[in-house]
């Protein structure tokens, strides 16, 4: 059969939309591991004169974790562009970072055994960006299975999954201005909030740091003792107790993928003082201008040490946060522009959704398709996979469009809420080859495109 055959193409994209699984590790020894690997690193930091790195050392095996989740390449991959969808890089445009996922339509396929590993064309790639894919399939990996862990522990729940920096970025300058390199535990950062949640009710949040490695278990044991850094930068109440998720993934190049985690049991509750009523989540938010310190308690009383910290008197503003960034993330994933900027203060990147960028395969928001019998609103892409003309598409729930493109965040928590469990499962839908609905209401769909 040759590269360039359809019927290939046809083949590869049936493969997306195939039930495969992944191996979940969380042990006491896993945990043993990670605190041997940092006492290692920490050695030799005090060697060449750097100090011990700040970390969180109260992870433990993760209760209750999954042997193994079961999901189809195409729902990682529609992971990994949700997560993708609301960065920005340099001048670049979320929408074009979003679809920059499209580059693991061939990267994972199933062995004999039905579990995910990576296929020849994944190999190849590797070779040119080992790290880039290691880190974003890893973050793919990670937040499908933080948000399996929570969604088991908070059925009554809808799980968000947000990315920090651009959260923070509300509140912080995350990068220095030209006055020198800045302090470690400000370049370190958890990658994701997850949060659980209700409408009008206190949520639940937690830090998720997420690593990946083309490397050995060994290599995943130092990453995760890295991560342990990344969280311990981040504080929402008191110093160290909120709690975490540390998820590394295990790519090997002819084996089949691992998760490997750890966690900080509990969940941190942004329960506001008094009987206030739940924050209102339409309201705009003003860039703040916080200082990056924490209060961190010590045998002589407190200290003051470099870091992120949300305080009870400020978890109304960090609801609005969160949930305004969630949907940023929604509103760039269907096409960006103007419904995107409207949730974004001057830091997170208002300016740079604010006019949309067009090219001659993508018009941005205009793409409507009925999907497994639901209307969805958002944006196509076409392009060539072997020498043939696919159609991705992206979009979200026509409602739940509508109501955050005009902004009405409120209305999208409490219909998407009610819609939980309701969405369809099923990994192909009529002329579609592959199809992810997820619980937020966001479609991800590929074909072939009739010449």
């Amino acid at each position: 059969m040759n590269e360039g055959d359809p019927k290939a193409v046809a083949e590869i994209l049936h493969e997306l939309s195939t039930t495969s699984h992944v191996q979940v590790r969380s042990s006491t020894e896993l945990a043993v591991q990670v605190t041997k690997a940092a006492a290692e690193e920490d050695e030799k930091r005090t060697g060449d004169g750097r100090g011990l790195l700040r970390r969180r050392t109260d992870y433990r095996a993760v209760r209750s974790a999954p042997r193994s989740l079961t999901l189809t390449p195409w729902q990682v991959i529609h992971a990994i562009g949700l997560g993708a969808a609301s960065a920005r890089q340099g001048a670049g445009r979320g929408l074009a970072e979003h679809w920059g996922s499209l580059r693991y339509v061939q990267a994972l396929e199933a062995n004999r055994g039905r579990y995910l590993q990576l296929s020849a064309e994944g190999r190849d790639l590797l070779r040119f960006y080992k790290a880039t894919q290691s880190s974003e399939i890893g973050t793919g990996f990670a937040s499908l299975l933080a948000e399996d862990i929570v969604r088991s522990r908070y059925p009554d729940h809808s799980v968000s999954v947000i990315p920090a920096d651009v959260a923070l970025k509300a509140g912080w300058t995350l990068t220095g201005a030209g006055k020198g390199r800045r302090p470690e535990p400000l370049q370190r950062r958890p990658h994701f909030f997850v949060e659980a949640w209700q409408p009008g009710q206190p949520s639940k949040v937690l830090l998720l740091a997420s690593k990946g490695t083309h490397s050995s278990t060994h290599q995943v044991h130092k990453q995760l003792s890295t991560a342990s850094a990344h969280v311990e930068s981040v504080h929402i109440g008191p110093y160290g107790t909120v709690p975490y998720l540390l998820i590394g993934t295990e790519i090997p190049a002819r084996e089949p993928l691992a998760l490997h985690a750890l966690e900080k049991r509990g969940m941190a509750l942004l329960q506001t003082p008094g009987e206030q009523p739940g924050a209102d989540l339409d309201l705009v938010l003003e860039q703040d201008n916080r200082v990056p310190e924490v209060v961190r308690p010590t045998d002589r009383g407190e200290t003051i040490v470099p870091g992120f910290q949300v305080l009870p008197d400020s978890y109304a503003w960090f609801s609005i946060v969160l949930a305004r960034t969630e949907a940023a993330t929604l509103t760039a994933f269907t096409g960006g522009g103007r419904p995107t900027a409207q949730y974004l203060t001057k830091e997170q990147g208002h300016r740079h959704f604010l006019h949309d960028t067009r090219t001659g395969t993508v018009q941005l928001r205009d793409a409507k398709h009925a999907i497994h019998g639901i209307d969805f609103v958002g944006t196509d892409h076409i392009y060539r996979l072997n020498g043939t003309r696919v159609e991705a598409f992206s979009g979200l729930e026509r409602s739940l469009y509508e109501h955050l493109h005009y902004g009405r965040v409120n209305e999208y928590r409490r219909e998407v809420h009610d819609l939980r469990g309701q969405w369809p499962d099923r990994s192909t839908s009529g002329q579609w080859s592959a199809v992810s609905i997820r619980a937020d209401g966001t479609v991800l769909a590929i074909r072939l495109v009739q010449e």
